[in-house]
């Protein structure tokens, strides 16, 4: 199993996320395509190349090939939104909200999957993005939908847990040359 490895690289010294990581992932409540959508997308926002090529078999072999494809949708198109979006409500001038975006967001409408777990998807992406204004707008969107707080606190925390593991084994790579 994937995760096995993947927690096995986990150094020492960073015990609390190889813990953290089994059980966000083996031990969540979250439907196996909602887990593994959320797995796969923030895996793919980690940037890191041992995370995506550790959690992406399992990811795909949980998912049926419209939620596999909506998961990397959700990665990529938050990668643009993330970005656009923060950079919008940081500038101190208020009239660039008044702006068109002018960016085509087509798959946001039409994920292939059910908008619930597309949405939460795009909520974790965010989280590991940095994006408030995206946090925000895929909360209420979530929670609109009864969505509860729990099960998208599942998918900040599997984001934050992804995150932190990509960033410590890329850390250790580096240090390993």
């Amino acid at each position: 199993m994937a995760l096995d490895e993947l927690k096995s690289a986990i150094p020492d010294y960073a015990k609390d996320l190889k813990l953290n990581l089994g059980s966000v992932i083996g031990n969540s409540d979250l439907p196996q395509q909602q887990l593994w959508g959320t797995v796969l997308a923030c895996a793919i926002a980690t940037r890191s190349p041992i995370v995506l090529r550790e959690l992406e078999p399992e990811a795909k072999a949980n998912l049926s090939p419209e939620a596999y494809k909506a998961a990397k949708s959700a990665a990529a198109i938050m990668a643009m939104n993330n970005v656009y979006y923060r950079t919008r409500h940081l500038l101190s001038d208020p009239e660039y909200g008044n702006l068109r975006a002018g960016l085509r967001m087509n798959v946001i409408g039409n994920p292939g999957v059910e908008k619930v777990d597309f949405e939460l998807w795009s909520l974790a992406v965010s989280a590991i993005n940095g994006c408030g204004l995206c946090l925000d707008s895929h909360e209420q969107v979530l929670r609109k939908a009864d969505v509860s707080r729990e099960t998208i606190q599942e998918a900040f925390k599997i984001a934050a847990v992804l995150q932190a593991v990509g960033a410590t084994l890329d850390a250790e790579a580096v240090l390993a040359d």
